[in-house]
């Protein structure tokens, strides 16, 4: 899977708990790609901004011509990545795209 990584602000101090979770949902939402998606061009924005963090994992509909990658698909992704979000006072948003492809976006006080 290719994906392209864009970047914006200066990284700031951040909680390690916050760190801690931009990763895991940039992670998980990766996975849900390799899984679901299989081919999909995919973007991670990370952009720092002043008191937050935000993330963007954003892929198109799965490349026709691409294997499905065959993982098990517990159904608890989401709600995870929802729970840790929210959990630490943050926003979370995902769902389809007009494109046919799929986003997850999170926004997360910087904790410090």
């Amino acid at each position: 899977m290719a994906v392209d990584f864009a970047e914006e602000g200066d990284a700031g101090p951040y909680a390690a708990e916050v760190e801690q979770t931009v990763y895991r949902v940039v992670q998980e939402a990766l996975t849900n790609v390799h899984k679901h998606a299989p081919g999909a061009k995919t973007r991670v924005l990370l952009a720092h901004r002043v008191a937050e963090v935000a993330v963007l994992v954003l892929n198109g509909p799965s490349d026709a011509a691409s294997q499905s990658a065959g993982l098990p698909s517990g159904g608890n992704g989401l709600v995870g990545m929802r729970e840790r979000v929210t959990g630490l006072g943050g926003g979370f948003v995902s769902g389809a795209t007009e494109a046919g492809g799929f986003r997850v976006s999170a926004v997360l006080p910087s904790g410090t």
